[in-house]
């Protein structure tokens, strides 16, 4: 899958988010990188595959003193997901459920919640 493609399904799954949602995406950059660099597969447990990452604060943790900080970073990446799933139909379903995965971490849900929840 070319580059514009997949950043315009990325595109697309932020824009489904329900609009009361969206007025919370402020301060926070979606990025696209080919893979996970050295750093971020430390945080890994052996043998897991990374296809998205969010780094920040989370909404729930922010107390009153947060602000003049970087903006938050979800970064998904393209060429784990694609080596991963190889249709493009599977593909394309991945790429909305890491991109609400990892906007659901901007949020506060945790990875065991995800989990209860299908995510």
């Amino acid at each position: 899958m070319d580059t514009a493609r997949f950043e315009q399904l990325v595109g697309q799954a932020i824009d489904s988010l329900p609009e009361e949602f969206m007025e919370y995406m402020e301060n926070i950059d979606v990025v696209i990188a080919d893979a996970p660099n050295a750093a971020q597969l430390k945080r890994l447990p052996r043998g897991q595959t990374l296809l998205g990452l969010y780094e920040g604060v989370p909404m729930t943790e922010r107390t009153t003193n947060y602000g003049y900080v970087t903006p938050d970073k979800i970064t998904i990446f393209q060429k784990t997901i694609e080596a991963a799933f190889h249709q493009d139909e599977v593909i394309v379903k991945e790429i909305r459920r890491v991109v609400l995965h990892e906007i659901a971490h901007h949020f506060g849900i945790d990875d065991a919640r995800l989990d209860e929840l299908g995510m």
